[in-house]
Formats: C-alpha cells, sequence, structure tokens
C-alpha cells in the first residue's frame, strides 16, 4: 500500500458552515453557561473544527440580566479594570456591573474564554448578548440550545 487511505480534512474560511444559534440565560450559572458558548464560538462541537479558523457559530445570549452565581459571588467577586491613567484601577462586584451593563458580565466570561490572539477577537464578534428576549436577529433563523 503506497498511499493513505484516508486524509485529514482542515477546514478553512471558504468551506466552514456557520449557524446561528439562541441561548436562554436566565437561571443559568455564569461558568457553566459561558463555557458553553465559548465552545460554541470555538466550534469546538463541530466534527470538522480546526484550531486556527473561525469554524464556530454566531451565538445569541437572551435574559442575560437574570443570570446566576452561585454562593456569595454576586457581592464578594471582583472585576478589576484600568483607566489607563496614573491611579486609573478601578474595581466594580458583579451587582454593580449587572446593574450598568447587564450584558457586561456575559461578555467578560465569554472574553476570558477564548484565545487571547487575533482569532480570540474575530470569535468574540460571534457572540451578540442582550438583556431581554428580544433580539434583532429573527431573519437568520437560529435554532435554540438548552444547557
Amino acid at each position: 500500500m503506497d498511499t493513505l487511505s484516508y486524509k485529514t480534512i482542515s477546514a478553512n474560511k471558504a468551506t466552514v458552515e456557520k449557524g446561528w444559534v439562541i441561548v436562554d440565560a436566565e437561571n443559568q450559572i455564569v461558568g457553566r453557561l459561558t463555557s458553553e458558548i465559548a465552545k460554541i464560538l470555538r466550534g469546538k462541537h463541530k466534527p470538522s473544527y480546526t484550531p486556527n479558523v473561525d469554524c464556530g457559530d454566531n451565538v445569541i445570549v437572551i435574559n442575560a440580566d437574570k443570570i446566576r452565581f452561585t454562593g456569595k459571588k454576586l457581592t464578594d467577586k471582583v472585576y478589576t479594570r484600568h483607566t489607563g491613567y496614573p491611579g486609573g484601577q478601578r474595581f466594580a462586584t458583579p451587582r454593580e456591573v449587572l446593574s450598568k451593563n447587564p450584558r457586561g458580565v456575559v461578555e467578560a466570561a465569554v472574553k476570558g474564554m477564548l484565545p487571547k490572539n487575533r482569532l480570540g477577537r474575530r470569535l468574540f464578534t460571534n457572540l451578540h448578548v442582550y438583556a431581554g428576549t428580544e433580539h434583532p436577529h429573527v431573519a437568520q433563523q437560529p435554532k435554540e440550545i438548552k444547557f
């Protein structure tokens, strides 16, 4: 036998089939939900997964303001950011973030689970988070996924 009887198929931008998925975050635990969302964004649920290609689906998250934390994380966990100026370090709890920007908690959690490179920044653009049940992506006919 001179040749292999199989070939490894690598997906590329032209051959990837991207779909739309909708996830309801109501009463879901932040970490458990966002890790599944990150897998879908990355494309790891598909048999044609290729690590260096954006082969994941577009994910719509609704009811992001009704997401749940376990334990005392709602008041004890701290998000840290920096303004870029000297002494510009700012701290916020999830309760403060949810009151100002309900999407912020889900977006921060998913972004932290994606690769820290060009591909990760590209994958993050496939995430669409909304505080309520309304979203403008009805025309894409997203499939609902339950975790």
